[in-house]
């Protein structure tokens, strides 16, 4: 099994530090002695980042903040000084926005571009992970059948998407494709990314306010009372994420994308964890809506239900081959079980499912 090769001679930068990937990519550095650089918007905000000072005074490792936007071009060339690995994990993560392009696309590619052209004036960076995400390899699951026998690999990329149809899944195959167009451009330093499916398990800082919590609130709040859609989709404990850009970034012999996700998981079957560890006091699902009644009336009832989400994506297997993490990189996955368990449990502590 391949084995990172952690070198503290030099620090590394991890931008969006206080998100939540990042938060446990954090802790792993800082658990193996690492200077991280932290790049985040307000330093000053401690309510933002006194779960990583925290961290810091408890682990081997040093923290330092620094102050960095995804859209101020050469802000992040500070943080980056003297880091021989950069960790860019910051990206906006929402289903709630009011100009896809503004507010999703031109943060994300621009960030990207804004990160990447930093690493090429920085001679000692070496190599640059990127967190993209499974949604830059597929964009809907009835995309899942074309790819060869019907499983996704790290060769699939989504063309399906754009602004008008699934625009985060568009912005993040933009922003990767960004990305490999920089790297392909230089000689000096390696570029590897992540491609985590939908990420779960509870946040380092306490605030559960991530897309991946809303979609788990539904289960508690009565949404999905009434029966779950019929719709698989790839899940992954953020641990799990953390450590595979750790060794992304320090396994010598890593390169290209990599899928990072655990399991194949329906909503059914995630209010049946829910359930089976939770009990009955709250509304989990405890049965699959038909699709044709979806189609029917989910426009009516959530615009993000449209006829065309839910003919291409309900009803159609989701599968992903992640062999490639785990060959070269020695991922070992956690079942998703306890992350679900677990994020459900912090929305029940922060008291954004109440208790019954």
């Amino acid at each position: 099994m391949p084995q990172p090769v952690y070198t503290t001679d030099h620090p590394v930068l991890v931008t969006g530090a206080t998100g939540f990937v990042a938060g446990w990519l954090v802790k792993r550095l800082l658990e193996e002695g690492f200077t991280v650089h932290g790049a985040v918007r307000d330093p000053s905000n401690s309510k933002k980042t006194e779960h990583l000072t925290k961290l810091a005074a408890e682990l081997p490792g040093q923290l330092k903040l620094f102050k960095a936007d995804l859209l101020d071009q050469g802000s992040y060339a500070e943080a980056m000084a003297g880091c021989a690995v950069v960790f860019h994990t910051a990206s906006p993560f929402t289903s709630k926005f009011d100009d896809a392009q503004r507010d999703l696309v031109d943060p994300a590619v621009k960030g990207t571009r804004n990160v990447l052209e930093t690493a090429n004036a920085t001679q000692s960076v070496q190599r640059v992970v990127v967190t993209s995400s499974c949604a830059a390899i597929y964009g809907d699951n009835i995309d899942v059948a074309a790819a060869p026998g019907g499983v996704l690999t790290e060769d699939d990329w989504n063309t399906t998407s754009s602004l008008t149809h699934s625009p985060y899944s568009f912005s993040k195959v933009e922003a990767e494709k960004a990305a490999w167009e920089i790297a392909r451009a230089q000689g000096r330093w390696q570029l590897v990314t992540i491609n985590p499916s939908l990420v779960m398990g509870p946040t380092l800082s306490g605030s559960s306010t991530s897309e991946s919590h809303n979609l788990v609130k539904q289960f508690g709040d009565g949404t999905l009372k009434a029966g779950a859609p019929p719709l698989e989709i790839g899940m992954v404990d953020v641990r799990d994420v953390a450590e595979a850009h750790m060794r992304a970034g320090f396994v010598l012999g890593a390169q290209g994308r990599y899928i990072t996700s655990s399991e194949t998981v329906s909503f059914l079957q995630a209010g049946k964890i829910l359930r089976s560890h939770f009990g009955d006091r709250w509304p989990f699902p405890t049965r699959e809506l038909p699709k044709w009644l979806l189609w029917l009336i989910g426009p009516l009832v959530d615009k993000s239900l449209s006829r065309d989400f839910v003919s291409r994506n309900m009803g159609h297997p989701w599968r992903a081959d992640h062999s490639k993490s785990e060959r070269e990189l020695g991922l070992d996955y956690h079942p998703v079980d306890t992350a679900v368990i677990e994020m459900f449990q912090q929305l029940i502590d922060t008291g954004r499912v109440k208790k019954t």
